[in-house]
C-alpha cells in the first residue's frame, strides 16, 4: 500500500501476524491495544521507508484504543464469581462486617465518553482509604511539595496501621496512604479549610460530577466509636510535632472521609480527574499542575495497596487506591478509569476479588501503564 501523510503505521515486527485479527476486531466496535511504537507518517518518514509499507491500515491509530468489549468485561466477572468465599469481610469496624459479601460491581468510565459496567456497580458502598487519594489531592493543590515534609513517599511493608515504624521514624509517616500518613494530610486539610467535612464532600462531588454524595454516618459513627488504633498514631505524630490539630478532631473528619459512600460507577468518574493528567474532564478545571498528577499515580502505583503494593504493580501494572470496604479504583493516564467492588478481603486488607479483576483486566486488554 501507498504511504501519504498523516496515516498511521504500526512499526512493531509482531504486526503483521495480528493485522487480520485487528482488522476483524475493529469491524466488530471492538477497540484493541495499540503499541506504542505507532508512528503518524511524515515527509521523513517516506522517505526513509521508500512510500511502501506492508503493515498499514487506513484506521486512525491514534484514537486511545484499549476500550475492552461488554463481552470481555461479563466473562472476567462471571469467571471470578468462583472467588466468593474465598476472602473475608473487614470485621474490625462492625458496620462494615455487616456487608453483603456476595457482591461484585465493575464500572469502567473512558475520558472520550465510553462506559461499561456489570453486576453491581450501582450499589453504594463505603469508600474507606480510596478517599486518601482525594484528601492528598486536595492538600497537594495548595501546599505543593511542602506536604513532603511532614510525610514520605516511600512504601511501608508494613501493616496500614503499624505504630512501630512511626515511633521508629520520629513521627514521619513513610506515605501518605498508610493510616498516619492519611491523618496528616486530614490534619493539613484542616488547617486549610474552615469547615473540612463540607470542603471534602464538595471537592468529590465536583471530580464525579454529581452533588448527591454523602457521608454513611451510621458507618462514620461505627468507625469513630472503634478508632483507638488511629487514635494512638494520631498522638504519638502530635508528640513528635507532627499534628497541627486536635487529634480527635483529626480522627473524626478522617473518620467521616473514609465513610464516603459512592458505587463504582461514581467512584470511576471520580479517578478520571487523575487519568486527565489533573484536568476535571466535567468542567475543564485544572486541579493539579502537570507534575501532580504524575507523582501522585506514583504513589498509588507504589504505596496505594498497603504491604501488597508491590505486587499489585506487578500483576496488574497500574496506579490505583484500595480500601478495606471492598473497593478497589485505578486508573490508565489518558484514557481510562475503573473501579471494582467486592467487599470480601485478602490478609492484606485489600479486595480479593478486585485485585484479581484488575490483573485479569490489564493482561485481557493488552495494556497497563507499562
Amino acid at each position: 500500500m501507498k504511504l501519504e501523510v498523516g496515516m498511521y503505521v504500526r512499526t512493531d515486527k509482531g504486526f503483521i501476524s495480528q493485522i487480520k485479527e485487528f482488522k476483524e476486531h475493529y469491524t466488530k466496535g471492538k477497540r484493541l491495544v495499540t503499541s506504542s511504537k505507532v508512528k503518524e507518517v511524515d515527509e521523513n518518514y517516506l522517505s526513509l521507508s521508500g512510500n511502501q509499507c506492508d503493515f498499514i491500515d487506513s484506521i486512525d491509530y491514534s484514537i486511545p484504543p484499549c476500550y475492552p468489549s461488554d463481552e470481555e468485561i461479563e466473562k472476567i466477572h462471571q469467571e471470578l464469581k468462583a472467588y466468593w468465599g474465598k476472602g473475608k469481610v473487614a470485621d474490625y469496624i462492625p458496620a462494615l462486617a455487616g456487608v453483603e459479601p456476595k457482591r461484585y460491581g465493575i464500572a469502567i468510565e473512558t475520558l472520550d465518553g465510553h462506559s461499561f459496567q456489570v453486576g453491581d456497580a450501582d450499589i453504594r458502598f463505603s469508600i474507606q482509604s480510596i478517599s486518601k487519594v482525594f484528601a492528598l489531592a486536595m492538600v497537594t493543590r495548595h501546599l505543593g511539595d511542602r506536604i513532603w515534609k511532614f510525610v514520605g513517599r516511600e512504601p511501608s511493608g508494613n501493616p496500614f496501621n503499624s505504630l512501630v515504624q512511626l515511633e521508629y521514624e520520629h513521627g514521619i509517616p513513610r506515605n501518605p496512604f498508610i493510616n498516619a500518613g492519611a491523618l496528616v494530610v486530614t490534619d493539613r486539610l484542616m488547617s486549610l479549610y474552615e469547615q473540612p467535612k463540607d470542603a471534602i464532600l464538595q471537592f468529590v462531588r465536583s471530580i464525579c460530577g454529581n452533588d448527591d454524595i454523602y457521608y454513611d454516618k451510621h458507618i462514620a459513627r461505627s468507625e469513630r466509636e472503634h478508632a483507638d488504633r488511629n487514635m494512638a498514631l494520631g498522638y504519638l505524630m502530635k508528640s513528635f510535632g507532627n499534628m497541627e490539630n486536635d487529634v480527635e478532631d483529626v480522627v473524626d473528619v478522617y473518620c467521616h472521609q473514609c465513610a464516603i459512600a459512592m458505587n463504582c460507577k461514581e467512584l470511576t468518574r471520580a479517578f478520571l480527574f487523575l487519568a486527565n493528567h489533573g484536568v476535571n474532564p466535567f468542567n475543564q478545571e485544572k486541579i493539579l499542575t502537570v507534575s501532580q498528577p504524575k507523582r501522585l499515580g506514583a504513589l498509588m502505583l507504589t504505596c496505594g495497596f498497603y504491604d501488597e503494593s508491590g505486587d499489585f504493580a506487578f500483576r496488574a501494572g497500574l496506579p490505583g487506591k484500595s480500601g478495606v470496604g471492598g473497593g478497589v479504583a485505578a486508573y490508565i493516564p489518558g484514557n481510562l478509569a475503573i473501579t471494582v467492588w467486592s467487599p470480601e478481603l485478602n490478609r492484606h486488607g485489600n479486595s480479593l476479588i478486585g485485585m484479581e479483576t484488575l490483573e485479569r483486566f490489564t493482561t485481557d486488554i493488552n495494556n497497563s501503564i507499562f
